[in-house]
């Protein structure tokens, strides 16, 4: 059945939200278990559809896997394990499940895959992964939709990725960990998970090294053990949460968060004047009324990175002028300015790629609906500083990404209801 928010704009918002674990780090930390035979110990999970469908992805592979806990979860992948019980009807319902790739390879040698699934933000093949992967030696061909693996001459190589691929950077240092020898990824992602992977695969007994910069470096082995890891805080939440205390009347208090994934962005808060202290371990955001304009760009990290992007376009449109957004990479990301629109924003799509955002602009109600995770969030937060009652349909999207997000935003005072229908 499908859900949607109802929500009643410009209420106070004020109180403390805990952060939770990054689900874009899940994915990759969940899909590493499949390298060892071994246990391992995997912690502050955020429960969210993407994670729990990685989670019965393993399962469906035939791992073991035990709740030790609300967020922490035993993973156990022995010898009835194999990739043919993949369950591809969940492979094509999350992008998250191409992280399986990786593994699966350095673990069984061959593998059928299905396209995997994911947001709506433009064409997201996985060209790169199979280039990359065969300079490592698998043998790939596709029939129809599917693809054919066959890693059984698997080799450590030198490898420069066509673009800053943050999910075949993430594969490759997985396929890496597992063979001998030392394989060199040049035009690498370093965004946090790709470095918290790297922490995991360290921990597992691969020697990693370079995680953070364009350039890794692994030495793999073929025994890898079981380990313990905690999943680091969700840096993207954070950046939504601190959108929703600016846009609201009230303080809000951000707890759990690493400050070293947030200087690009609150670089760029602080330049359009939203009001915000740093705390020894929280953030206090204020609420901010006299926003500027800016010109903005989504790129690799350590740039701003392209998931804030939607999210912070609510403030752009209280923001006194033009501001311009760009994000070179997805021809769809921007689609949901759209209804944003039909909530009285003043949007003018330049190509594909870039917007204007003119302001001041007061932003009502209305039925609108989510595109993607981001997308929902955004529009989400719209509602919140919106006059009037909004209907959000589609919710689905953005509980893919957040953990609970309408239960955190009433405990600060909003007014919404997750309704079924």
């Amino acid at each position: 059945m499908a859900e949607k928010f109802i929500i009643k704009g410009q209420r106070p918002l004020n109180g403390i939200v805990e952060i939770s674990g990054a689900k874009n780090n899940a994915g990759p930390i969940l899909a590493a278990t499949l390298l060892t035979k071994e246990s391992c110990l995997i912690d502050n999970l955020p429960l969210v559809e993407d994670v729990l469908d990685m989670i019965k992805m393993l399962e469906s592979l035939g791992a073991g896997v035990e709740w030790q806990g609300e967020k922490k979860i035993e993973v156990t992948v022995g010898e009835e394990v194999s990739p043919e019980k993949l369950d591809f009807s969940l492979v094509g319902k999350t992008r998250v499940s191409v992280l399986l790739i990786g593994p699966l390879l350095a673990r069984f040698k061959r593998l059928k895959f299905a396209p995997p699934g994911g947001d709506k933000i433009g064409l997201r093949p996985i060209t790169t992964h199979v280039d990359a992967l065969q300079k490592l030696g698998v043998k790939i061909k596709r029939e129809n939709s599917d693809y054919f693996f066959d890693a059984s001459e698997l080799k450590p190589a030198k490898i420069v990725l066509k673009e800053f691929s943050v999910t075949a950077t993430e594969n490759l240092m997985m396929v890496a960990a597992g063979i001998e020898g030392e394989t060199i990824i040049k035009g690498a992602a370093a965004e946090p998970h790709v470095q918290d992977l790297g922490e995991m695969l360290r921990k597992m007994g691969a020697e990693v090294e370079g995680t953070g910069s364009h350039t890794i470096k692994i030495r793999g082995r073929k025994d890898l053990k079981g380990v313990s890891h905690q999943i680091i805080p969700d840096h993207l939440e954070v950046g939504t949460f601190l959108v929703a205390g600016a846009l609201t009347p009230g303080t809000i208090e951000i707890k759990n968060l690493i400050w070293d994934h947030l200087d690009i962005f609150l670089a760029r808060m602080e330049e359009m004047g939203v009001s915000f202290e740093r705390k020894e371990n929280f953030l206090r955001v204020n609420f901010s009324p006299d926003l500027k304009p800016i010109k903005i760009q989504a790129l690799p990290w350590p740039g701003f990175p392209t998931d804030l992007l939607s999210i912070i376009v609510p403030l752009l449109t209280q923001a006194e002028g033009r501001s311009l957004i760009h994000d070179p990479l997805y021809e769809n990301r921007l689609n949901f300015t759209h209804e944003l629109r039909k909530m009285g924003a003043d949007i003018e799509i330049v190509d594909p790629h870039r917007a204007f955002v003119f302001g001041k602009t007061p932003l009502f109600g209305i039925r609108i609906s989510s595109w993607d995770i981001r997308a929902g969030a955004c529009l989400l937060l719209a509602a919140l500083m919106a006059k009037g009652e909004t209907i959000l349909e589609n919710v689905y999207q953005i509980d893919r990404g957040y953990e609970k997000i309408d239960e955190k935003l009433r405990s600060l005072g909003a007014d919404i209801k997750r309704i079924t229908v």
